[in-house]
């Protein structure tokens, strides 16, 4: 069975346009691999891009979207599957029961929220899936900044801050993968 892997990112491009250049090159590199793709059906920002990048790539790719952000995020129809949930929970709860590994690339609330919640899991015991940031120009670098400080003030213990890895580039995210799901 080819492994599959959710991509957590923004429902915009953001300032900088190495970001939406590397959400195309992820895409890409996802589908070169034989890899799926489980995001969050929006068509637009850095998933969007993800999406066709993938789908160009001859990738597949399942989607997942709550009914209520189905015009805001343009929800993504051609995908090779399609769910539409009731709620953001249902929403990320499918997108991870059906991947095999996390990657986040920059984004706002949203991606936190997605990115804080399985490491949550992590956390507890849930799974062992990786779960890697993709640092461009140190995007990440102010949240492993806060990792340290809850795990410094005792809210957490060390181990919390090898649940997560932060790759430097897409290069570096592929071979992260590859010693992961191959």
């Amino acid at each position: 069975m080819t492994a599959s892997v959710c991509v957590y990112c923004g429902s915009r491009d953001g300032r900088d346009p190495v970001h939406a250049a590397a959400a195309e090159s992820t895409g890409r590199m996802l589908a070169l691999n034989g890899w799926g793709l489980v995001y969050g059906a929006g068509d637009v920002g850095l998933m969007g891009r993800v999406a066709r990048a993938h789908q160009e790539a001859g990738g597949r790719a399942l989607g997942v979207i709550p009914e209520h952000l189905m015009r805001r995020e343009i929800g993504r129809r051609d995908l090779d599957r399609f769910v539409v949930t009731e709620t953001m929970h249902e929403r990320k709860k499918v997108m991870f029961m059906n991947a095999d590994a996390v990657v986040c690339l920059p984004g706002g609330a949203g991606s936190l929220d997605e990115f804080f919640e399985v490491l949550t899991w992590r956390q507890i015991g849930l799974h062992e899936k990786p779960i890697l940031l993709l640092d461009l120009d140190g995007y990440w670098q102010p949240l492993r900044a806060l990792l340290d400080h809850v795990v410094a003030q005792g809210f957490a213990e060390p181990s919390l801050l090898g649940f997560a890895r932060l790759v430097p580039d897409v290069p570096a995210l592929e071979r992260e993968l590859r010693a992961a799901l191959d």
